[in-house]
């Protein structure tokens, strides 16, 4: 399996300001940021896995393995155990939601396997941080539950080690043949080439893909996941910090209504109207990629102290800001008024210009003025 990487559907491609770096910290030793966007050798596969995990938008995917149909595929099956010895590449290729989405789904309990990791390492310490959240949620509102197991794995004595061939460089040269070298040459040259870092570049074909708003499928199957939940008799409120994939937000007072948060949201999940007087948001729509977060210049949008388990059972698209429109006596466009002349902010700049141009000329006249006067001239 290798690594593949879509660049429309990265957050990062979408602004210059965005400062997601999940893919980076859950895979250090395999990808890394270049020129703003990940990059990676043409030889990565399953080590990455967990960046297709944790990527809030699906931008990432393993070639001949399906997130989604791996799903329905499990629940089809008699198995309830997920293990990278059965039907997964690796673990961390299932997100948090897709945990959520299996435990509610399925009539017994599910356990995950860990037993083929080592405890000390990043990605195990990653696939217990993603069970420990989705049964943490699943607490809040249900009774089912994640199990996982973990063995030690024993080092292996030296006598189970295999044996190492020692060869003299007589008899390696003495084996070596023409075609031989050739055919070694090609493997060589081929793994070069797949240590090679991809390069991923923004044209006009991702450009037109990225306009396209689309929700990633994982949440998709939490939707139809939470209608077969029971709504529970209290909604709980979870703390902030605690849930990854969502949130809630609040817009404050020096919110500009500048447009750029909803028109880059990559869900959808901030919206407006057709004359831009409010900003909407949808919660279930929320991937918490925090693009708005990273591109809003006054720093309006900020993150609810508390997520209400409510919106899962009772999705309400909730109304963050709302702005007096007018029409600019100038040009006639509408514009965000706040006060004082009714003029839009191009027609208020274009008016300084002009005032400044005019003073401008008004002082090189007064000064030729003054030059023809000590000049004695009349």
């Amino acid at each position: 399996m290798k690594l593949h990487f879509d660049v429309a559907s990265c957050v990062r491609a979408v602004s210059k300001f965005s400062q997601c770096t999940k893919c980076v910290d859950v895979c250090p030793e395999s990808i890394q940021i270049v020129e703003h966007l990940p990059n990676f050798a043409l030889s990565t596969g399953v080590e990455a896995s967990a960046c297709v995990g944790v990527c809030p938008t699906e931008a990432f995917s393993l070639s001949d393995f399906s997130t989604t149909e791996f799903f329905f595929s499990f629940l089809e099956s008699k198995i309830r155990l997920i293990s990278p010895k059965i039907n997964v590449p690796c673990i961390s290729v299932l997100s948090v939601e897709h945990l959520i989405s299996l435990a509610l789904v399925s009539e017994e309990t599910i356990t995950v396997d860990l037993s083929s990791y080592d405890e000390t390492s990043l990605l195990f310490e990653h696939i217990e941080k993603s069970i420990e959240e989705a049964n943490f949620v699943l607490s809040s509102f249900s009774g089912k539950q994640l199990d996982s197991n973990y063995v030690a794995q024993k080092n292996e004595t030296e006598n189970n080690e295999p044996k190492k061939e020692t060869t003299s460089r007589r008899s390696f040269l003495g084996n070596a043949s023409l075609k031989g070298a050739v055919k070694h040459k090609k493997a060589f040259d081929d793994a070069v080439d797949a240590d090679e870092m991809q390069k991923f570049e923004i044209d006009v074909s991702v450009i037109e893909k990225i306009k396209d708003k689309q929700l990633p499928n994982k949440r998709k199957i939490l939707f139809t996941a939470l209608k077969r939940a029971g709504v529970p008799d209290v909604y709980e409120v979870l703390p902030e910090e605690e849930v990854s994939f969502t949130s809630q937000k609040f817009i404050d007072e020096s919110c500009t209504n500048c447009q750029i948060c909803h028109r880059i949201c990559p869900t959808g999940a901030l919206s407006s109207n057709g004359k831009f007087s409010l900003i909407h948001f949808d919660a279930m729509l929320c991937v918490k990629c925090r693009l708005c977060h990273d591109a809003c210049e006054p720093d309006s949008i900020h993150l609810q102290s508390g997520f209400e388990i409510k919106e899962f059972f009772e999705p309400a698209q909730r109304t963050l800001a709302t702005f007096n429109i007018k029409r600019c006596n100038e040009c006639g466009n509408n514009f965000t008024y706040t006060g004082g002349e009714q003029a839009c902010p191009r027609c208020m700049v274009e008016e300084e210009e002009a005032m400044s141009l005019h003073n401008n000329a008004v002082w090189m006249k007064e000064i030729s003025n003054n030059e023809d006067v000590d000049k004695g001239e009349p």
